[in-house]
Order: structure tokens, then C-alpha cells, then sequence
């Protein structure tokens, strides 16, 4: 089906929902099993909590992971005011 996760998808979110579970440098192991970028990994990643496929596949990981991002974008808008005004 055309919304279906892909397998990178897939593979993408089993990485970060095991990772605090595992040791080791992280990029690494963006690397070895996903043959990609950190940067890469991070930018896909973004992308696809912001999709009802991921949301579906692993709701909790998937609302964690927004609330993080949303977290952090609001930190940083109001170190941004703190600058302006």
C-alpha cells in the first residue's frame, strides 16, 4: 500500500526506540546499520513522526519524540525573545 512505512522507515524507528536501551556512540550505530549520516538519520527522522504511518506503527515512541521536538523548539523561541526584547 502506498502509505505503508518503508523498510528504512521501519528501521529508523526501531533504532531510536531501542537506543537508550544500548550503549555505545549512537552515530556509529547510525552508521553501521543504517549505512547513512547522522545528519541524514536526524533529517529523515523529523520527517517521518510528523507522518500517521509512524504515529500508527509506534504511537508512544513516535508522541515522545514530537514532544521532544516541540519541547526544544519552544526553548529555543523564547531564548530567541529574550535576545530581541
Amino acid at each position: 500500500m502506498l502509505g505503508d512505512l518503508t523498510d528504512r522507515d521501519r528501521a529508523i524507528l526501531a533504532l531510536e526506540a531501542a537506543w537508550p536501551r544500548h550503549g555505545g556512540a549512537k552515530e556509529e550505530r547510525i552508521r553501521s546499520e543504517l549505512g547513512m549520516s547522522p545528519a541524514r538519520y536526524y533529517q529523515l527522522l523529523g520527517r517521518l513522526i510528523d507522518t500517521e504511518q509512524a504515529l500508527e506503527h509506534d504511537p508512544l515512541l513516535v508522541r515522545r519524540l514530537r514532544r521532544i521536538r516541540d519541547t526544544r523548539a519552544a526553548r529555543r523561541t523564547t531564548r530567541m525573545r529574550g535576545f530581541v526584547g
